[in-house]
């Protein structure tokens, strides 16, 4: 195919997000959502009929689901009420979604014991914790910031030695009775050292891990600027800024 072939398939933005439908919020499946982007008017009007949408799904709990033409190609989008704005995620078509039954089909039916749920259970309740971002850290940016600052320096670098695998089948029950135990143990540590930061994970400290292998017609309903670019916000009735 050639560029000029492509180009004529290609879709111009109309910086509009056509509202085709309003579902439950709980109708979507999680493995549809793409990427967020964050929805704000502009102008006069588009305050007003901006204002209206957000209020009436949020007292409905609904999602308004529509379309939007991005870099050339029509995009579906889902509207929900975030604070003061609209938050647009793109979702997936349902080609982009393959079944689980795929993977899930080879998993075996296994036994599971009394004694190694009330022991899972106990772990899970010791780490339990409330879902905070800021402390996630990417480590792969981390270690490559450090190697530019290297090479800046002039820093001469050695390539690390991969982890050797062991090769061994894990016990589970065994790693849970030994995580329990490890915790025990450092729960006189942690009390002392309450407060202070946590330290680091130290170089060769063992852990548990488990391996892992691994159009509907449109309709004539109200509509919303879209952004022009998906990552520029766009001076239009309604403009997008990437979430995240």
């Amino acid at each position: 195919m050639s560029k000029e072939e492509l180009d004529d398939i290609a879709l111009e933005s109309t910086r509009t997000i056509e509202i085709d439908e309003f579902v439950p919020k709980s109708d979507i499946d999680n493995r549809y959502l793409i990427r967020p982007y964050y929805l704000v008017p502009d102008g006069k009007v588009g305050h007003d009929a901006f204002a209206v949408i957000r209020e009436t799904i949020r007292s409905m709990n609904k999602v308004a689901i529509g379309r939007v033409v991005l870099t050339n190609r029509e995009h579906i989008i889902a509207l929900e009420p975030l604070d003061k704005g609209l938050m647009g995620t793109l979702l997936r078509y349902p080609y982009e979604v393959r079944s689980e039954k795929e993977y899930f089909d080879d998993v075996q039916d296994v036994k599971i014991t009394k004694d190694m749920l009330d022991l899972a259970k106990h772990i899970v309740e010791q780490k339990s914790g409330s879902f905070e971002p800021d402390q996630f850290e990417d480590r792969y940016e981390s270690a490559l910031i450090d190697l530019i600052n290297q090479k800046r320096n002039g820093i001469r670098t050695t390539a690390k030695m991969a982890p050797k695998s062991s090769g061994n089948v894990i016990n589970l029950m065994d790693a849970l009775k030994r995580s329990l135990a490890s915790e025990r143990q450092a729960a006189p540590a942690a009390a002392k050292a309450k407060g202070k930061k946590p330290p680091k994970r130290v170089e060769g400290q063992r852990e548990m891990l488990l391996p892992i292998s691994g159009k509907r017609a449109a309709k004539e309903e109200p509509k919303v600027q879209a952004p022009k670019k998906a990552d520029k916000p766009a001076r239009a009735p309604a403009r997008s800024k990437k979430a995240g």
